[in-house]
């Protein structure tokens, strides 16, 4: 005697929750030091000056400064142009 039920059984119905994955910090836009300018899985677009790659590929601000987007043939690169750091604005 069977112990399952003879009903269809189907193999979708699975699905994982968004990784919040791209580009937190776009061109011109100010950013302190430690924070995030892109999440990525591996390098689609690389450090540039002033800026750190965590172990999961992701980008970050390594001083407070104007984010700028390069792209140099096939490789875009993004750094961070320094800017002077005003106390009492923050």
């Amino acid at each position: 005697m069977a112990h399952k039920k003879a009903a269809g059984s189907t193999k979708n119905g699975r699905d994982s929750v968004g990784k919040r994955l791209g580009i937190k910090k776009f061109g011109l836009q100010i950013v302190k030091s430690g924070n995030i300018i892109v999440r990525q899985r591996g390098t689609k677009i690389k450090p540039g000056v002033n800026v750190g790659c965590g172990k999961d590929y992701t980008l970050y601000s390594l001083v407070y400064g104007r984010v700028l987007f390069n792209k140099s043939r096939k490789k875009t690169f993004v750094s961070v142009i320094p800017l002077y750091k005003d106390i009492n604005k923050l």
